[in-house]
């Protein structure tokens, strides 16, 4: 087999320990593979397309749910998502080519930097990966670690930092197959992470029940291709009032989905119809879609919002989404790109606007609240208002255009969120999966796909800053750091 199909085969293996398969180990498996392509590699130019097939693999198979979008619009033929999911993962493919290609320059022929160097360098790959052009931090190497303990170091060094973690683990099994002293480094890089793992997990608490604000999340199950069609609008809106419930004693916070409420929230039928069916001490949180002023060349524009509605059907608070996706809340170079046919994934002629960063809205009688609408909860240092620090992040969602397997692959990345940030994250989907996490990142509750529901719970307590939480993503960059100076230290002890 020819190395670059190798790659692209080792990318695919790798994508399998991501949700919602969850098959970490053959993730790590697939490093271990990439690891040896690279010390193999000829040359620079070899080791660079080893290290971007290896990611046209890896991001094919995982991004695969993207093809699925394409078909809740009538725009763009379907047949379109399968064609965007190539080009999408042969651009991201990039970043780990440049991991590969830079562990490779430096490593000197010593398979213990190279080893060393792609971990440091897939860290700093996989930020840039999050960041250039708005990011796309999706399915990042690490969250491959949740079902392990491993995952509690996220609340350390974040969830680059957890990836670094993850490329070291299938690096020391190459390592097992090389030298006595190679063998040995095997041995000690697995103790280290298995000690600094346990060590983690001794410190973080969990799962955490807790007596805190009564909850009920809303999942109707209401279909995609149900939720934007005007005859059927009211009728969806009544199934969250129904869903709701009678009143109680005791004052709930209710939690509806993304862009739930398809009217008018500042005055008209809505705001009362809503009054009517909370209790005198309860609150609502609800998506929305708040009007705006379209900047030029746009038909018309809209903030997709949070609403906190208060008994009486008043707004005490918005929270407009700030982190918006390409192509499916707005159409860059949309001049353009509308010209020769290409359109937005959700409906709509218009464009969604973006807000500001994350905020933190106060609830009266049930504490703080961040909020990340949907796709923001995946940036890893993004998630929460430093200053401003919340008792839980509420991230409402659609998840129904995901397919299979975006739906579970985003609650992944939301408990890594609480993880980081030692914060409860709780989420409310159309179509599931809505969920409960606790500030250990524990699923303390969930609704799955396709099903209809509430979840009634208790609010679980927040714990302490983290150390993420303090300093962010200085974290992993000086995990990076440490990496390149083990390295360092490596080559010239065995020059």
């Amino acid at each position: 087999m020819k190395p670059f199909a190798f790659a692209f085969l080792a990318g695919l293996v790798s994508a399998l320990g991501f949700a919602p398969l969850g098959w970490w180990q053959l993730t790590l498996a697939a490093f271990a593979v990439l690891a040896w392509l690279v010390e193999t590699a000829p040359g620079l130019r070899a080791a660079l397309a080893r290290g971007w097939w290896f990611g046209v693999g890896q991001f094919a198979l995982g991004l695969n749910w993207i093809a699925t979008a394409f078909t809740y619009q009538s725009a763009m033929p379907a047949w379109l998502g399968w064609v965007a999911v190539v080009l999408l993962a042969l651009y991201l493919a990039v970043f780990p080519a440049m991991a590969a290609g830079l562990a490779w320059r430096w490593h000197k022929g010593h398979r213990l930097v190279l080893v060393l160097l792609l971990a440091a360098a897939w860290i700093v790959t996989e930020w840039l990966r999050a960041t250039l052009f708005t990011g796309f931090a999706w399915n990042p190497v690490g969250v491959a670690l949740l079902p392990t303990s491993a995952s509690w170091l996220a609340a350390w060094i974040g969830t680059y930092g957890l990836s670094g973690v993850a490329v070291l683990a299938g690096g020391a099994f190459c390592l097992a197959f090389g030298t006595r002293f190679e063998k040995q480094a095997a041995g000690a890089l697995v103790l280290a992470i298995a000690g600094l793992s346990v060590a983690a997990w001794a410190v973080h608490p969990g799962p955490l029940g807790g007596e805190g604000a009564r909850l009920r999340i809303v999942q109707p199950n209401i279909r995609q291709e149900d939720r934007w069609t005007a005859d059927k609008e009211e009728r969806n809106f009544y199934r969250y009032l129904r869903m709701t419930g009678a009143p109680t004693r005791e004052p709930r916070l209710i939690l509806w989905p993304e862009a739930a409420v398809p009217y008018n929230l500042h005055d008209g039928e809505a705001p009362r119809t809503i009054a009517a069916a909370l209790g005198p001490r309860d609150l609502l949180l609800t998506g929305g879609i708040e009007p705006a002023t379209p900047p030029p060349g746009v038909a018309f524009a809209e903030y997709n919002s949070l609403y906190v509605m208060d008994p009486g059907g008043r707004i005490l608070g918005r929270y407009d989404k700030a982190h918006l996706v390409p192509y499916g809340e707005y159409l860059p170079m949309r001049p353009l790109l509308s010209a020769i046919g290409l359109s937005r994934l959700a409906p709509g002629a218009g464009d969604i606007l973006a807000g500001p960063a994350a905020r933190t809205l106060d609830l009266p009688g049930f504490g703080r609240a961040g909020i990340q609408i949907c796709y923001e909860i995946i940036f890893s240092g993004q998630v929460v208002d430093a200053a401003n620090r919340p008792d839980f992040i509420f991230n409402p969602s659609n998840d129904a255009w995901f397919g299979a397997w975006g739906p579970p692959q985003h609650l992944a990345q939301a408990r890594l969120r609480a993880i980081e940030e030692g914060l409860p994250v709780l989420r409310a989907t159309p179509t599931g999966i809505s969920a409960l996490v606790d500030a250990g990142g524990y699923v303390l509750h969930s609704l799955p796909l396709g099903a209809q529901g509430v979840i009634d719970a208790r609010l679980p307590p927040a714990v302490a800053p983290t150390l993420f939480a303090r300093f962010g993503n200085l974290l992993p960059f000086a995990f990076m750091l440490l990496l390149v100076a083990a390295a360092i230290a490596v080559g010239r002890k065995t020059r």
